[in-house]
């Protein structure tokens, strides 16, 4: 019933019904959400809200700062301005660390994974030539590559004769992430190649790859992610944690892919919007973690 309302006089009506419930409860918000809100997502998102609307600056920082700053410093700063006793309040404060811990580990990560999309593919690299070539390995071993640059590269799902190319709009971010799908879950991925090569219902497997990293970072980026890793990780989530989120995409499109029966390739765009229009409802669900469930096939 709101949502025409100005956003300035929503935050105004925000602050008052705050000040409202202070003085009739005797506490403030972040207090009442670190008691009454669950851990997990629920809990941290809302203290998030709850500090990016208030009329404190240096409360407003400490979840929209992009410089550096302790979960320690952040707590610290919190409790003075909110005149938490943290011996009075040692549940609270607790708590306030905890979903802090979790806000401030998500952008680290985002940190990371940016840093990684944003280093180019370079052939004249080994430490990436040999991901490369650890990948095709993973995929096909029992064909061995002929030449570095080659058709044979298309067989995995590539362009091209040389996959370098198709690396530009992920950088190391979409090789990282497939190469990571091929060694934990070797079969599966494998599994998902031979789909790929299906001759009526058939898709590019490495660039439909690529094209998931593309979603995984969008949906870091646009924050979505946040309701998986507050909800699976207590502290600072690693990049392995965002290579888990990747494998789940992969498995769930390939599923989603087989089941609409394109008629031809020229269905991605459409069955790829469909899918992540699916995964942002999914992750508007506070309990949601996007947990995989891999099922081999047995020939």
């Amino acid at each position: 019933m709101f949502e025409f309302l100005p956003a300035s006089f929503l935050l105004l009506l925000h602050r008052m019904i705050k000040w409202v419930l202070h003085k009739f409860l005797g506490a403030c918000e972040l207090q009442r959400l670190c008691r009454d809100c669950p851990a997990g997502s629920t809990r941290t998102k809302n203290i998030e809200s709850s500090l990016k609307k208030s009329k404190h600056s240096a409360l407003r920082r400490v979840v929209t700062d992009s410089e550096d700053i302790t979960v320690k410093d952040a707590v610290e700063n919190v409790i003075a301005i909110k005149r938490i006793d943290p011996e009075t309040h040692k549940d609270v404060v607790d708590a306030l660390q905890g979903s802090l811990r979790q806000s401030l580990g998500y952008r680290t990560l985002l940190k990371e994974v940016e840093k990684l999309r944003s280093e180019a593919y370079s052939s004249d690299n080994p430490d990436h030539e040999d991901a490369l070539m650890q990948l095709w390995n993973l995929l096909v071993p029992n064909t061995p590559l002929e030449n570095r640059i080659t058709k044979q590269w298309q067989d995995i799902g590539f362009q091209g004769d040389d996959p370098q190319t198709d690396f530009r709009g992920m950088g190391m971010l979409g090789l990282k992430n497939i190469l990571y799908f091929a060694t934990q879950h070797t079969g599966i991925a494998r599994q998902l190649l031979s789909h790929s090569n299906h001759p009526q219902t058939g898709y590019s497997f490495a660039i439909v790859g690529i094209n998931l990293t593309s979603l995984a970072y969008h949906l870091m980026l646009d924050g979505d992610l946040k309701t998986h890793f507050y909800n699976t990780c207590s502290g600072t989530p690693l990049i392995s944690h965002f290579h888990q989120v990747y494998c789940y995409l992969f498995y769930e499109f390939d599923s989603l892919w087989i089941a609409e029966k394109p008629a031809t390739i020229m269905e991605f765009s459409r069955i790829r919007e469909k899918f992540r229009r699916k995964i942002v409802e999914i992750l508007k669900n506070p309990e949601t973690v996007l947990a995989a469930n891999f099922e081999l096939e047995v020939n």
